[in-house]
């Protein structure tokens, strides 16, 4: 129990956050019901992983859905200077999952810039003025196999089939392009801070009537623009070795290769990317040794895999929202 083991989550813990990782709006009576205890163990639950586990509950902006381009940044650093770097891209809200590595010289940052003039000015003005970068490598990110919607909670399969079924928001509209217009803004910029704000509190920033602000939240999720994700810290699910794969596989073996990568447990984001490595992906592990099993075991025996780089991360500095909690 997290009273007396801040750093572990129990069953009922793992059965929440699985639950908020299929719909991270849904009300804690609906959750109550599908784990069969009652609303006030889900908010004294929900408040505990919030202020000990780093929950979070936030809206997404989907990239590749929205066709905007992404990158996977490879900073190098001075020693001394890397986290305060590292510090000030978390404050930008064109960056996540930014983490600190290889012996504390080199930041990993992924980044969703919303227009070209965004990427330019953190690319070609900001980074190569800061003192201390040593080199910049801007890694495009191609093609998604594993990550955005797709949580790794939930291939902890906690939650049975019947109860993912009864969480899945009901009544959703039909699948439209996936567009987010200027107007949607306001209703945005509330998601991304808090994904589970109140349609009064939503109705009040945007100006909208509340059945309206629920028709289009219901429309950006269905259409895939926006999603609803979960952030929480790792090793509180007993998983506190995070891990950066830089992959390359034979071209012709890319594709195969990086579906079965999206398959593996141990996996929680697969992208294919330009660079001299073609696939980038982002694994959890238990330990060490566990990460060893991994890059001589299931990574190690792919057909057509080439090389594979391994960088472990020293600190998690951003992931979806910052600052990270502490």
């Amino acid at each position: 129990m997290l009273e007396t083991e801040p750093d572990s989550v129990d069953r009922l813990d793992l059965h929440l956050l699985s639950a908020l990782a299929v719909d991270g709006r849904a009300s804690f009576s609906r959750i109550a019901a599908v784990l069969g205890v009652s609303d006030q163990t889900i908010a004294r639950r929900y408040r505990r992983l919030c202020a000990q586990g780093g929950l979070r509950v936030v809206a997404v902006r989907d990239a590749p859905r929205l066709a905007q381009d992404q990158w996977m940044l490879r900073i190098r650093c001075a020693p001394d200077s890397a986290l305060a770097i590292g510090e000030a891209l978390a404050r930008r809200p064109d960056t996540y999952w930014i983490g600190l590595a290889s012996g504390g010289t080199e930041l990993l940052c992924l980044t969703r810039p919303r227009t070209p003039g965004d990427h330019d000015e953190l690319l070609l003005g900001k980074l190569p003025r800061t003192p201390n970068v040593v080199e910049i490598r801007a890694l495009q990110l191609l093609h998604r196999f594993y990550g955005g919607a797709d949580c790794w909670l939930s291939k902890l399969a906690a939650l049975t089939d019947d109860q993912i079924a009864a969480l899945r928001p009901a009544g959703a509209p039909a699948p439209g392009p996936a567009r987010i217009e200027p107007e949607d803004e306001p209703l945005l910029a509330v998601l991304e801070q808090n994904g589970r704000a109140a349609y009064p509190e939503l109705q009040r920033a945007t100006g909208r009537s509340e059945s309206s602000v629920k028709r289009r939240l219901a429309a950006l999720r269905a259409s895939g623009a926006l999603y609803i994700d979960v952030e929480y810290r790792s090793e509180v699910l007993g998983h506190p070795v995070v891990a950066m794969l830089w992959v390359t596989a034979a071209p012709a073996a890319l594709h195969s290769v990086g579906e079965a990568l999206a398959g593996h447990r141990e996996t929680a984001w697969v992208s294919a990317t330009a660079g001299p490595s073609n696939l980038a992906v982002t694994a959890l592990f238990r330990s060490t040794a566990d990460l060893y099993a991994y890059l001589s075991g299931p990574l190690g025996g792919l057909a057509g895999v080439q090389h594979v780089e391994t960088t472990p991360f020293l600190r998690q500095i951003k992931k979806l929202t910052y600052p990270m909690p502490r």
